[in-house]
Formats: structure tokens, C-alpha cells, sequence
């Protein structure tokens, strides 16, 4: 199959595009197709009505492309792993994926999701915008799926049973973190009691209290309710939280060019929308959560970053071998 590559770093033209029966589409002809989009996001998510729906609505608004995006959002074609799978498959076309979930594909691209890899959204964006290209033409071939750019996610940090502002605040706490090889690295980078739990179960094993703590993005962890039961929120700030937008090369491979062209320019384009759709609805939820008299918010100045990032790139600078210690120390050179 013809791998297609396509940079995040401007509105790339995908070339060399066929039909589904390996002829070249005629100039002009665009054939319509329903396009299946999936997402791990609830629809009281930013990703879901600042992301997929906006990615729906623009889409279809220009008619003549012939393109129907059909959205399962909140799990419903499977947890993220399967979700992956079948975009290399082409059962799905479209996903939002974190780099962890696609790690055992092209395993470079969970150093994406290391702690404190990056500073800040800013740091992720102008790395992407710089060191990108190279990057995701090689994931890009190994996975048979194109990465058209990334959604901001927000930051992720820990909401608890007790506050959480320095490294060892976390070892006498259970906290889930997602059951990838990348995340079970953050927590022992952090010093964190990791118990693996599948988001999709993880309101009930905090009611339960199999765990005592989670991460997550501050909006993340609202819209799935799970400050109903922990109270104390910190900001530790300790991981970059995006989606890729992937899309399956068999997919790609059915659509004629100016169908490739809107996709990936309407993608790019949502991705400031989307940034500041997610920013606006954290400090929505900050505020919330710091007017609850029954609510501890550990604010980012009164957090040990220093402490927690000495930790952490200790401990990945031994964790890492060989291509992937290289990429993780090209990026933290670049903060």
C-alpha cells in the first residue's frame, strides 16, 4: 500500500491519492463517502463539542466534497488500544488518539506522554511545528495511519483524596493511572502507587476505594464526574494531554484530493479553537472547584515542580534506551 505522510506543520497536501479499487480518481471527482470518527471523550467533553463536532459541522457544510462524518464518541467503538487497531484495519476512520495507546505500534511515540517531557502546551506545539515532520512520516510508516495534527487535551494533573504537592505526598496513595507502558513509567517516575484501571471503570473503583487518587486533565475529570468523589485537586501540571488525529491510509486511499486537502486544513484549523475552548472550560471548573468550601486546590506555585521534574528526568534517563532516550533528551533540550 502506498504510505502517505502528512506533517503537522502547515496544511499538508496528501498525494498520490486512489479509489477503493486502486485507480487514480479522476481530477475533480469526489466520491461520497460516510467517514466513522471515534473518540474515548464524552459529549460534555471540549474534545467532543470543540473537536469532533466542530470537525462534523465543517465539513459537511461544504456539500460538494460529498463527505458525511458519522461521530462515536465516549468509547463506543472500544477502548483506546482496539480503536487504534481497527484504524490501521480501516474499520475506523478517523481517531482521536494519546501517543501511549499507540506506543505498541511505533513505541517512540509514547515518549510524547513522558512526564514533564515537555513544560507546557507551548513547548508541545513548537516542538511538533519544528521537529514534527520527520517524526510522524516515520509513524506514518510503520502504522499504515497518518497523523493530520493534534487537539489540545489540557494538562494533566492529580485530583486525590488528600492534596498532593511534592513526590512524596504520593506513596502512601493508590492512584489509577491508564494501563499503558508509557503511564506506568510516569507514575514510578513521580513516585506514584500506580493501580491500572480502565477509564471506563474508574468512577466506581474510586467509590470503592480501590484507588485513592487519578490524573487527568482538569476537564477531563469533571466531565467523567470523578471530583464527585475526590476533593483535593493539584496542579501539578506533570504531563502535555493532546489527541492525534489519526486517519487510516485505507481511508485516505478512497478519498480524492480535495477531500484530503479539507480534511487535514479543517483539522489544523480547529486545533486554536480547540486550545482555547479547553483552557477556557478548565479555569471554568478551577473556579468552581475554588469556590467549594469542601474543595482543596493546590495551585501550581505551591507545587514542588522542581522536586517532581528532577525526578522524573532521572529516572527516564535511565529508562530509555537507544532511539527512544535520544528523542526524549531532544525534547527536553528544546524547553
Amino acid at each position: 500500500m502506498r504510505r502517505i505522510a502528512i506533517a503537522l506543520t502547515a496544511l499538508l497536501l496528501v498525494t498520490g491519492c486512489t479509489t477503493s479499487d486502486n485507480t487514480t480518481a479522476e481530477e475533480g471527482e469526489n466520491p461520497t463517502l460516510t467517514l466513522k470518527i471515534g473518540s474515548s471523550q464524552p459529549e460534555t467533553q471540549p474534545n467532543f463539542y470543540c473537536g469532533m463536532k466542530l470537525l462534523k459541522d465543517r465539513i459537511e457544510a461544504q456539500q460538494d466534497l460529498n463527505l458525511t462524518i458519522d461521530m462515536f464518541p465516549n468509547s463506543q467503538l472500544g477502548p483506546d488500544a482496539e480503536r487504534f487497531a481497527g484504524v490501521q484495519s480501516g474499520d475506523i476512520d478517523i481517531d482521536l488518539q494519546g501517543g501511549s495507546a499507540m506506543s505498541t505500534a511505533f513505541p517512540k511515540i509514547g515518549v510524547l506522554d513522558a512526564a514533564y517531557a515537555f513544560n507546557d502546551i507551548d513547548h508541545f506545539f513548537s516542538w511538533v511545528d519544528q521537529s514534527g515532520k520527520e517524526f510522524f512520516t516515520e509513524f506514518n510508516t510503520a502504522t499504515d495511519t497518518s497523523i493530520l495534527d493534534a487537539w489540545y487535551f489540557g494538562m494533566r494533573t492529580f485530583t486525590a483524596t488528600k492534596p498532593i504537592r511534592k513526590p512524596a505526598d504520593l506513596g502512601d496513595l493508590k492512584v489509577r493511572f491508564p494501563n499503558t507502558p508509557q503511564f506506568l513509567a510516569n507514575a514510578e517516575a513521580l513516585g506514584a502507587n500506580a493501580v491500572a484501571i480502565a477509564v471506563e471503570e474508574l468512577y466506581l473503583a474510586l467509590q470503592q476505594g480501590v484507588a485513592q487518587g487519578q490524573e487527568n486533565p482538569v476537564v477531563a475529570t469533571h466531565a467523567q464526574k470523578f471530583d464527585e468523589i475526590l476533593k483535593s485537586a493539584s496542579l501539578t501540571n506533570h504531563q502535555v494531554g493532546v489527541h492525534f488525529v489519526v486517519v487510516s491510509d485505507k481511508t485516505l486511499d478512497k478519498m480524492s484530493q480535495p477531500q484530503k486537502d479539507a480534511l487535514t486544513k479543517a483539522v489544523h484549523d480547529i486545533r486554536a479553537e480547540n486550545r482555547k475552548c479547553v483552557d477556557d472550560e478548565t479555569e471554568k471548573v478551577l473556579d468552581g472547584w475554588r469556590a467549594d468550601s469542601t474543595r482543596t486546590v493546590v495551585e501550581i506555585d505551591q507545587v514542588d515542580r522542581a522536586a517532581f521534574i528532577s525526578k522524573a528526568e532521572a529516572y527516564f534517563n535511565s529508562h530509555y534506551t537507544g532511539e527512544n532516550l535520544e528523542l526524549y533528551k531532544s525534547i527536553r533540550a528544546s524547553a
